[in-house]
């Protein structure tokens, strides 16, 4: 079903069933699908919501519309709503209407305006979009505006990634990693792209746990080629790991094409003083 999409398109249905999932939504709703926008494409949301339309805004208005369940386990399947078939329905619509080949964030962003009913339609007409004048931008080819800061890219696909772990999906979470990734372990192990993707759950579990945080300590370098992170993951603890609970992760990106890729993550396990 989801061959044309692009990385980003899939990432944002990842994401939108991650936020389904974070509220107790039985269904992945418009609305799950228009944060995952928001996680994934903030430069698509900056060109056609404008810098004014924040994130937290967005999120405040659809928390102030729908009712907050219990949340659900990240191993049980959520489906798509009715409308949000349409979405996908209407996104390949406009995609074959533009002639291209790939179903990507923007032919998304459309197929939420045409469900005119949905969530995520009013809330995006109530600022302003429409879905006319993105066909006439996205026909007219790639805007110098479309692009964002050089790291301002690498910093939310490391975000994606990141806040990703949560729901431990190796099919999605293996396209971060460029093609000559390497993971370096908490015990000094070293892990090529494929090892990474045959042992995801295994490798990444302390961070899928329930009361593991994280926060970005640094980033030691930010230029339009290379972008480095340190992140501090707090209560990253396994039981053969009883006191690492503390672990420092340096996370290396390089730009791809249009898009930043983790070339390489070092884990070193921080002992409590």
């Amino acid at each position: 079903m989801f061959e044309r999409y692009t990385e980003k398109a899939r990432r944002l249905i990842f994401f939108a069933r991650y936020e389904a999932s974070q509220y107790g939504s039985p269904y992945i709703e418009t609305e799950h699908m228009l944060l995952g926008l928001l996680r994934e494409d903030d430069a698509l949301c900056r060109r056609f919501l404008g810098p004014a339309s924040g994130a937290a805004d967005i999120r405040t208005e659809i928390e102030r519309q729908i009712t907050r369940g219990e949340r659900i386990s990240t191993a049980v399947e959520v489906p798509l709503a009715t409308e949000s078939k349409q979405v996908l329905n209407f996104a390949v619509e406009e995609s074959e209407r533009l002639g291209h080949r790939h179903v990507g964030t923007e032919h998304l962003l459309i197929g939420m305006l045409r469900v005119e009913g949905s969530l995520a339609a009013q809330i995006l007409r109530e600022r302003g979009v429409k879905p006319e004048p993105i066909r006439e931008q996205i026909a007219k080819g790639p805007s110098p505006y479309s692009k964002s800061k050089p790291t301002t890219g690498a910093f939310v696909t490391l975000e994606s990634f990141l806040a990703g772990l949560k729901w431990l999906k190796s099919e999605e979470l293996t396209s971060f990693f460029a093609q000559n990734a390497e993971f370096i372990d908490a015990s000094g192990k070293r892990w090529n792209r494929q090892e990474i993707r045959n042992g995801f759950e295994t490798l990444f579990a302390p961070y899928a746990k329930k009361n593991a945080s994280y926060v970005v300590e640094a980033t030691p370098a930010e230029t339009s080629e290379l972008f480095i992170a340190n992140v501090v993951w707090k209560n990253a603890l396994l039981a053969s790991e009883q006191r690492a609970w503390v672990h420092r992760m340096s996370v290396v990106l390089l730009p791809e094409t249009d898009e930043w890729q983790i070339l390489l993550v070092q884990v070193t396990p921080v002992q409590p003083s």
